[in-house]
């Protein structure tokens, strides 16, 4: 026969190896509305003026929060744990890969005996030394030929992938997370520096209602109202002294540092909200980490079925093995004994009393449940989004009815003001309108830092700057 016609071991093993059993990955649908239904009035996101730039906080123009943002990725206690879970699944990947390989053994030896022999009553014992070398080598090659490694392997990647997705939204949560007690901290920055405002002129207040009061215009109620408001504001800027040091203490940790190690220095005012675009819906599902990481998860549980599937079919394994034996090494490298051998193993398990079938419940199960929190997932983003949609439409329109009402505040406080000053109302008046006055900015202010905070969490939610193609270099896999 023409030694052509003969196929070799290696094309016998590529025949083998076509075979893969299990189901074949196919994305499952999920619920993608055509439009988001808080959408109107809001810019639909040019993909390249959204998708190029990862670092989505510099919409808001802070400088501090650019460097602390840059400090967070590299530094954040979680990130470098989601990290560490990244590369770890990278390097089960790569075992992954090498078991599609043969496994090659090499051992090598010297061993020095004696005998002796002889009448232990009689004669003289006599005594020989022999040395012994050996080398040889092994090699053990398990055939994928029903998919079994190849299914292993697609689930580590998908794996793998998955944990880069995570690692992704791991980053994006501290960014978020620190951009939101940034703009909380200013937040309380600005308050401080209101009530510390309103605590002088309640104090100008007192001082002319105590005036009066020995010049016998006013009543000593007056006095005591005016007093009570004083220190009530006090007490208020004292509070927040506390609240912002707490908001300090939560961004220094997020930055992987002590409190006594990290300090932000006050900023008098406090940025407006920029108009974040929103990508359409079904761009969504390509923008947010845990969206990807959960579909990688579908794919690593749809791979592990035919891991499960392929425990029904033998498994066949190529061993072989060569060893050379001699009393002298250089008759080792040249005529030493031989020992060789080599050839297929076939082990399937006949009864084990369904335990595959279990196995293979299991696996479809698991799949099934990865498929429902990919779902799930993405129910949860788009309810996100709508949520801060409408969030940031209406403290829109808060804010503008807001800042209406402190200017008639304002106006109402200094009219009563000059009233009381004339006589003509009573300082419960006063009282009333300096504490609306007050209490309008305040809500101007909180408005303010919800809008900032909601622009955040939108912006989140949308998957800040991370983009699909990001993900883990893809294995290069090969089948002997």
């Amino acid at each position: 026969m023409n030694r052509f016609a003969k196929p070799s071991l290696l094309t016998l093993s590529l025949l083998l190896t076509a075979c893969t059993v299990g189901p074949d990955y196919e994305r499952p649908s999920a619920p993608t509305p055509a439009a988001y239904k808080e959408a109107e009035g809001w810019k639909v996101a040019e993909p390249k003026s959204v998708d190029a730039d990862p670092d989505w906080w510099t919409i808001f123009n802070d400088p501090v929060l650019n460097q602390l943002e840059k400090e967070v990725t590299v530094s954040n206690q979680t990130v470098a744990q989601a990290e560490a879970a990244w590369r770890a699944a990278v390097a089960t990947t790569d075992q992954a890969n090498a078991n599609l390989f043969p496994v090659i053994g090499a051992n090598a030896g010297f061993s020095r005996a004696k005998e002796s022999a002889g009448s232990v009553t009689g004669g003289n014992r006599i005594s020989a030394l022999s040395n012994t070398w050996t080398a040889g080598g092994s090699l053990s090659w398990e055939i994928d030929v029903w998919g079994k490694l190849r299914r292993t392997l697609e689930a580590a990647q998908a794996t793998a992938d998955s944990q880069n997705d995570q690692l992704a939204a791991a980053r994006l949560t501290v960014q978020a997370a620190l951009a939101s007690d940034y703009f909380a901290l200013r937040g309380a920055d600005e308050l401080k520096r209101l009530l510390d405002a309103t605590v002088v002129a309640f104090e100008r207040s007192l001082k002319i209602t105590q005036n009066q009061y020995k010049s016998g215009t006013a009543a000593k109620s007056d006095v005591d109202q005016a007093l009570t408001q004083l220190e009530s504001t006090r007490s208020s800027a004292i509070a927040v002294v506390s609240t912002r040091a707490q908001l300090e203490h939560a961004m220094a940790v997020l930055l992987g540092k002590t409190p006594a190690d990290f300090t932000v220095a006050p900023i008098p005012g406090l940025a407006d909200s920029p108009v974040s675009p929103v990508s359409v819906p079904s761009a969504l599902l390509e923008r947010r980490p845990d969206i990807a990481a959960a579909e990688r998860s579908m794919a690593a549980a749809n791979a592990n079925v035919g891991v499960a599937i392929a425990a029904y079919y033998p498994d066949l394994t190529f061993d072989a093995s060569f060893s050379r034996t001699a009393e002298t090494f250089d008759k080792l490298l040249r005529t030493g004994s031989n020992v060789w051998s080599f050839g297929p193993n076939l082990s399937e398990t006949v009864i084990d009393w369904g335990a595959r079938d279990a196995g293979v419940a299991q696996a479809r199960a698991n799949y099934d449940g990865q498929v429902a929190s990919y779902r799930q997932t993405v129910l949860t983003a788009f309810q996100q989004v709508e949520d801060d949609m409408i969030s940031l439409t209406q403290l829109a329109k808060q804010a503008e009815v807001e800042d209406r009402a402190v200017t008639a505040a304002d106006e109402a406080e200094r009219l009563i003001t000059n009233q009381y000053r004339a006589g003509t109302v009573a300082y419960t008046s006063v009282v009333t309108a300096q504490t609306a006055a007050l209490s309008a900015k305040q809500s101007a202010l909180t408005i303010r830092q919800s809008r900032l905070t909601t622009t955040v969490s939108l912006l989140q939610a949308m998957g800040g700057g991370w983009k699909a193609p990001q993900l883990t270099p893809q294995v290069t896999s090969a089948s002997p």
